[in-house]
Order: structure tokens, then sequence, then C-alpha cells
């Protein structure tokens, strides 16, 4: 049976009068990838700082990996998780070795195993320069899966990866992936923030914030059939000035590009109007993807 490895329950993180976040109960799997979701200003940064040991919880419980999170407790904590970002994780200036030196030097690594640590993890990227390349002339994917490997060298059992990819190209972003499915398999529990919802697509599961509350957990595939069913809708415009439909009849309204995303309000009959609508617009039955999950339920879109 596998074993939770992040557990918390009613936790709220508050700033005097203002709830950063409030309420937050959920669960990550040893060996899953979880995906965080929200938002700017949602409370996903928040949360992750408690779970890294960095800010300690106004109330709830918080226990990462069999350790209770309470004030003193913030550096056994900190030994059983990693973090990266696509900024501060590296020194741009130091070269590779310089950064991992560091590293281990804030770990307070044994040597001989830091060493060892270190060329396993190289191996791992397949990383072919020298050790002595200054990290700033490093094409941006290599930088971020160097940057991964240093969050990697103390060995963590949570690695907390904070919009790794942003910025990178999309092949980058292909061989970084894998990786992380790679550390998945191996055991390692992965729990990443990102904006690209394709990306989060790879997620075992998904947490949704929105103003500081979680408002959906759940795998991607199951989000969409529980957020819109069988009952979205594409529509192209068939003319310059079509007639637009009762925005009071739906539940969702969006611009995809030349393209909208469109879903009735349950108890509408929807083959009623859609039939109505067929003079003015190209009408198809799509799936959902996570973006439209998102929209819906952590933007809101007013129709």
């Amino acid at each position: 049976m596998t074993k939770k490895i992040v557990v918390v329950k009613n936790m709220s993180v508050k700033f005097d009068d203002f709830y950063a976040v409030h309420d937050v109960s959920f669960d990550v799997m040893r060996g899953e990838i979880f995906g965080f979701l929200g938002a700017n200003g949602a409370g996903k940064t928040t949360t992750i700082r408690v779970l890294c040991g960095l800010l300690p919880a106004s109330s709830g419980v918080v226990i990462i990996d069999d350790v209770l999170f309470i004030k003193g407790r913030e550096n056994d904590v900190k030994k059983r998780v990693g973090y990266m970002s696509q900024r501060f994780t590296l020194y741009d200036d130091l070269s590779v070795k310089e950064n991992f030196d560091f590293a281990a030097s804030l770990h307070s690594l044994d040597n001989d195993w830091y060493l060892g640590q270190r060329k396993k993890l190289l191996d791992f990227i397949g990383f072919d320069r020298r050790l002595k390349v200054v990290v700033k002339n490093l094409p941006a994917g290599i930088k971020q899966q160097v940057a991964l490997c240093v969050a990697l060298l103390h060995d963590p059992e949570i690695v907390f990866l904070d919009e790794p990819t942003a910025g990178v190209s999309s092949r980058a972003r292909m061989q970084f992936w894998k990786l992380i499915r790679t550390l998945a398999k191996n055991g390692k529990t992965i729990f990443v923030t990102t904006h690209y919802m394709d990306e989060a697509e790879n997620c075992n599961r998904v947490a949704l914030m929105r103003a500081g509350r979680l408002i959906a957990i759940d795998s991607p595939d199951d989000l969409k059939i529980k957020t819109f069913g069988d009952s979205l809708y594409r529509l192209t415009a068939r003319r310059k000035n079509p007639n637009w439909p009762d925005m009071n009849l739906l539940d969702m309204w969006q611009p995809y590009g030349a393209n909208f995303h469109m879903q009735f309000k349950n108890g509408v009959r929807a083959a009623k109007y859609l039939r109505a609508l067929k003079s003015d617009w190209e009408i198809e039955q799509i799936k959902p993807s996570l973006e439209d999950v998102f929209i819906k339920l952590v933007e809101e879109q007013d129709i």
C-alpha cells in the first residue's frame, strides 16, 4: 500500500487579518507527481513555504515524511525536501562545480558521499560538459537540469519544483519531464507548480487553489469529467457578425483564438439551442482540456 508522505489537515496561514491560505487539507503519496495550480496570489507559494519548512502554519497539522512540522522542527523538515525554481536555485556567476560545492556545504555532506552523489546525478541527466563551465553560459534547458541535480544533492524524499521549465524550449521541457517521471518511478515524490497546462497533464493528481482555498483535487482526467462531462463545445463563426448565444443559458463562454468554448448551464436543453446557432456557427462537441478546467474553476470567467 502506498504511503502518505505529505499530510496537510485544516492548514491556515494568516498574516495579521489576512488569510494567505485558509483551511486547506490534502495528502500526497510517496512516488506521486503532484501538480499545484492556481493564479498569482492564490496561496501556492505560501503553501510551498510551509511544506519546505520555511514558514510554520498559523493553524492546522502539517506532516512531512513522518515529521510533524511545529516551531523548532524547521531543520528536520528541510532535510527531507529539495527545492528548485526558474530563479535563485543556481548562482549564474559560479561554475557548475562551485554550485554543487556550495550546496554540499550547506547540507554538511560527507565529501566522499557528495562526490559520488554528484557523479550519479550528472550521469542521470547525461551532463557532458566540463564542471568548470560557468552556469550563465549553459543553455537554459541544461541549466534547469543542473538545478534539479543540485536540489537532489542531499537525496531528499520530496522535491518541490516551482515553475521549473519557465522560459525554456518545448524540447527542453519534454526532456525535463522525462527526468521527472523517472524520478517518480524511482520513488521520489515530485510536487510541481506550472503555468503550462500541457505539463500538468503529466501529474498523477492536480490540486487547484483560488484565493487561499483548495477548490478541487483529482487526476487530470477526472477533473475534466467532473467539471464538464460531455457538455463542452467549440464554436467557429461562419460570418463576420454572427448572432451571439443567449449568455443567460451558458455556464462558460471563453474565447480560444478565433474560436469559442461553450458550456450550457445544468438543465438547459442543449440540442434545441444548438440547432438555432448552426446557421451562424460551426459547432463541434469536444473533449475538455485541463486549461478549460483551470479557466472555469480557478479564473471563473464571467460570461
